[in-house]
C-alpha cells in the first residue's frame, strides 16, 4: 500500500499523519459501537418489524458473523483499492447500509443491512491499527496504540448506553441514523489526511482465493454454531451440525491455501513468531473475558436486580472511567515499563475484579458492582494497551496489516467462544442448581414448609381463597429457588473467567517490549 511504501518516517508525525490516526480511530469507534448499540433497542426493534424473539437475535447475530470474516480480508482488500479508497468506500456503504437498518419495517431487510454494517464496518477496525503502525515514528506509537485501545474498549461500553438512551428518548431508528453525520465528519478526515493512492487489480486477480472462500465460509459458519448453538440445543439441531462441518471444511481449505497460495489470505506464518503468538493467544482469552463480563452483568442487573438496558449500561459504563485517568500518563508507562509487567498486573487486577464478584447476592445491585468495574477497567487498560502495541511491534511494517486482522480476528473470535461456553454453563449448572434446591426442600423440610404456611396464610387473608393461597406461595417459592440457582451460577462463571485469565499469566512472559527507538520493528521471525 502507498502509505506502507512510504519512505523514512520523520521523528515527529506531521499532522497529516495525526489526521489519519483520528480518522481510523473514528472509524473503530463507529463499528466497535454498533456490535452493542442495537442491544437496548432490540424489544422496540422485533415489535416494530414482527420478528419473534429467536429471530431477533440474528440482528445481532448477522452483524457479528460479516464482520469476523471482513477482518482478515481488509488487508488484502486495502491491497486491492488502496488505502483511502477502501476506507471511503467502507464509511460510505456503512452509511448506505446503517440508513437501510435504520427504514426497515421487515426483518429480511433488517438482517441484510446489520450484515451490511458488519462487513463494511468490521473493514475499519484492522486498517485503523495499520493506519496507526505506518503513519506514526516508533517514538509517537505509544499514543497512536493507546486512543486506538480506547476505542476498542470504550466502544462495546457505551453502545447500551447510547442505544437505550435514544430509544427512551428519540427512536429507536436513530440507533442507525446517528451513523451519518459521523460517517460525514469520517469522511473529511479520510480526504485530509490520506494521500490518494492507485488500486492494484492485479492483486485481485492474483488472490488467495482458496483461503477466501474457505475463511468467508469458515469463519461464517463458525460465528453462527457459536452465537446460536446453545439457543438450538447445539448438535441436536441439524442446523448447527451442517454448519461445524461447513466450518470444519472452511479451515480445511485455509490450512491447504498456507502451502499452494504465494500469499495465503491469513498469513498463519507470523504465528511462528513466538513474540507475535503469544499477544495472540492472550487476546483469545482476554477477549472471551472482556466480551463474558459485557454480557454477564447486564444479565444478572436485568434478571436479578430488575434493571432495564440503559441502567445496566450506565453500571458497565463505570470501568471506563479508569481509562480516562490513565490515557495521560500510560503512553509514557508503554514507552519506559516493561510490557510483561503491566500485562501481568492487568490481568491480576482482571482476576481480582472478578473474584470480587463471586459473593454476589439476591440483592445485589448496581452498586455492588462499583469497586469490581473499576478495578476490570483499570486491568483492562493495562492488558489490552500493550497487547495492542505489541501485536504491531512484533512485525515488520509490511506485514502489519495481515498481522492487524489476525489480531483483531482473535480478540472477536474470543468474545464468540467465550459467550458460546458461557451461555452452556449458566443453563446447565443453572438447572443443576435448581434440581439441588429444590431436593433440599422436601415435604420434611420445616424450613420449607414453614415458609410456604407463612406466605400462603398472607394470601389467604387478602383473598380469602385458601386453594389460591396456597398456589401463590408455591408460585413465589418456584421463583425464589431459580432466583437463587441463578445467583450461584452467575458466581460461578466470574470464578471461571478469574482461572482463565490466570491461566494467560505464563504466556504474559514472552511478551517483549518493543525498541521505540528503532524506526522500525525487525519482525522477530
Amino acid at each position: 500500500m502507498a502509505e506502507a511504501a512510504a519512505a523514512s518516517h520523520p521523528e515527529r508525525a506531521s499532522a497529516a499523519d495525526w489526521i489519519a490516526v483520528a480518522a481510523g480511530a473514528l472509524g473503530a469507534l463507529m463499528a466497535t459501537l454498533d456490535i452493542s448499540i442495537t442491544n437496548s433497542a432490540l424489544p422496540q426493534i422485533q415489535g416494530e418489524i414482527g420478528a419473534t424473539g429467536t429471530e431477533g437475535t440474528w440482528i445481532s447475530t448477522g452483524y457479528l458473523m460479516s464482520e469476523i470474516v471482513i477482518i482478515p480480508l481488509a488487508a488484502w482488500l486495502t491491497r486491492v483499492f488502496g488505502l483511502r479508497n477502501f476506507l471511503l468506500g467502507c464509511a460510505g456503504t456503512f452509511t448506505l447500509f446503517s440508513m437501510m437498518c435504520g427504514t426497515s419495517h421487515t426483518l429480511t431487510a433488517m438482517i441484510v443491512g446489520r450484515i451490511g454494517q458488519g462487513f463494511t464496518g468490521g473493514a475499519m477496525i484492522p486498517t485503523a491499527q495499520t493506519i496507526i503502525r505506518t503513519r506514526l515514528p516508533m517514538s509517537q506509537l505509544p499514543i497512536g496504540m493507546t486512543a486506538f485501545g480506547l476505542v476498542v474498549l470504550l466502544g462495546p461500553l457505551l453502545g447500551p448506553v447510547l442505544g437505550g438512551w435514544l430509544t427512551e428518548n428519540i427512536s429507536w431508528n436513530w440507533c442507525f441514523f446517528i451513523n451519518l453525520p459521523v460517517c460525514i465528519g469520517l469522511v473529511a478526515l479520510l480526504l485530509f489526511g490520506l494521500k490518494a493512492d492507485k488500486p492494484h487489480w492485479e492483486a485481485l486477480w492474483k488472490a488467495d482465493w482458496l483461503g477466501i472462500v474457505g475463511l468467508s465460509a469458515g469463519l461464517s459458519s463458525l460465528t453462527v454454531v457459536l452465537e446460536e448453538g446453545q439457543r438450538e440445543r447445539w448438535f441436536e439441531s441439524d442446523m448447527i451440525v451442517w454448519l461445524s462441518l461447513l466450518s470444519l471444511a472452511g479451515m480445511a481449505l485455509i490450512a491447504i491455501s498456507q502451502f499452494v497460495a504465494s500469499k495465503p489470505i491469513m498469513r498463519l506464518s507470523l504465528l511462528r513468531n513466538p513474540r507475535y503468538a503469544s499477544v495472540i493467544l492472550i487476546v483469545l482469552v482476554v477477549g472471551g473475558t472482556f466480551y463474558g463480563v459485557i454480557y454477564l452483568i447486564p444479565q444478572f442487573l436485568g434478571l436479578i436486580a430488575g434493571y432495564n438496558a440503559e441502567q445496566s449500561g450506565w453500571v458497565m459504563l463505570v470501568s471506563g472511567v479508569p481509562a480516562f485517568m490513565v490515557m495521560p500518563i500510560l503512553p509514557r508507562l508503554l514507552g519506559k515499563v516493561d510490557f510483561r509487567v503491566l500485562v501481568i498486573t492487568g490481568l491480576m487486577c482482571f482476576v481480582a475484579s472478578c473474584l470480587q464478584d463471586i459473593h454476589l447476592t439476591a440483592q445485589s445491585v448496581g452498586s455492588d458492582f462499583f469497586w469490581s468495574q473499576l478495578i476490570r477497567g483499570s486491568g483492562q487498560m493495562l492488558v489490552f494497551m500493550p497487547l495492542n502495541q505489541a501485536s504491531m511491534a512484533a512485525v515488520t511494517r509490511e506485514e502489519s496489516g495481515d498481522a492487524a486482522g489476525i489480531y483483531n480476528m482473535a480478540r472477536n473470535l474470543g468474545g464468540s467462544i467465550g459467550l458460546a461456553i458461557i451461555g452452556t454453563v449458566i443453563d446447565r449448572r443453572n438447572t443443576f442448581h435448581v434440581a439441588s434446591i429444590r431436593e433440599s426442600l422436601t415435604a420434611n423440610s420445616l424450613h420449607g414448609q414453614e415458609w410456604i404456611a407463612a406466605n400462603a396464610a398472607g394470601w389467604f387473608a387478602r383473598t380469602g381463597d385458601m386453594a389460591y393461597a396456597q398456589m401463590r406461595a408455591l408460585g413465589q417459592l418456584a421463583r425464589l429457588i431459580q432466583q437463587q440457582a441463578m445467583v450461584i451460577t452467575y458466581s460461578e462463571v466470574f470464578y471461571l473467567l478469574a482461572l482463565a485469565l490466570l491461566c494467560c499469566v505464563p504466556l504474559a512472559l514472552l511478551l517483549k517490549t518493543p525498541s521505540y527507538g528503532a524506526p522500525a520493528a525487525s519482525g522477530g521471525h
